[in-house]
């Protein structure tokens, strides 16, 4: 059986797993007060008609309780969705809270403002620039910190190996089989085979330059023009003097 006032003296009076006393005023951290006050109005669980406001994810409900659901507790809270505007939502209280105490609507309304006030204020931040703090592990740096200089050692190490296995297989030192790794034997092997294409290239583009260089033509004169009586003129007296010489 549901007795408010029987309820209210044994919390009251004795203890309350919700009741946090101070030097001043004696305050309730039960979810669904209304004030958030330890005193006989605002108390949810010594008024068996009680009402609230309650905020879920960004969403505000209306909570309602009646002593004719106290016998199920499973169903003793009816609970209202409320709209984001806030003259419709007012309307909406007043419109499911019609009969009961003004106490009861008013302060629903107060908590009602409060929170939309606080949801407005959320979004207004969220939608601000803010710095964020991260924090450091100083352990796991240092350990990131060895671990990268143990990589450019074995990169290294790599590397020399790869210099000495190619400078041995140019000198000839392997002539059977031999063992190494498979991908640092690739690789120099691609080494090879692009120094020995560069050092073809080289020959070549002398030789290209070499026919071009050896392509010589011999091309008369044009501007010198010799005529055939000019010729006999510089022949005769040769002639003559040849005869001469034979006689003698």
């Amino acid at each position: 059986m549901q007795h408010d006032e029987l309820i209210w003296n044994s919390i009251n009076q004795g203890f309350c797993s919700f009741k946090v006393k101070t030097r001043t005023q004696t305050f309730c951290k039960n979810e669904y007060n209304v004030t958030g006050l330890c005193n006989r109005q605002s108390c949810p669980l010594a008024n068996s008609r009680y009402a609230t406001v309650k905020e879920i994810e960004g969403r505000i409900y209306l909570y309602m309780k009646t002593i004719e659901r106290a016998h199920s507790p499973k169903n003793l809270w009816e609970r209202v969705k409320l709209s984001q505007n806030y003259a419709k939502a007012l309307e909406t209280i007043d419109k499911h809270l019609i009969y009961w105490p003004k106490f009861a609507v008013h302060k629903v309304k107060q908590r009602f403002t409060r929170i939309t006030q606080y949801l407005i204020r959320m979004r207004k931040l969220k939608l601000k620039t803010t710095r964020k703090l991260v924090t450091i592990n100083k352990k796991v740096e240092r350990r990131e910190a060895k671990r990268e200089k143990k990589a450019l050692v074995a990169a290294r190490l790599e590397t020399s190996i790869e210099k000495e296995l190619l400078g041995r297989l140019q000198d000839g030192t392997y002539e059977g089989i031999y063992n190494f790794p498979q991908e640092a034997f690739d690789k120099t092997l691609e080494d090879v085979a692009m120094s020995d294409n560069e050092e073809e290239k080289e020959p070549d583009e002398e030789s290209d330059y070499d026919e071009q260089d050896s392509e010589v033509e011999f091309v008369e004169d044009d501007d010198v023009d010799f005529e055939e009586d000019d010729l006999e003129d510089e022949a005769g007296p040769a002639t003559q003097d040849d005869d001469d010489d034979d006689d003698d």
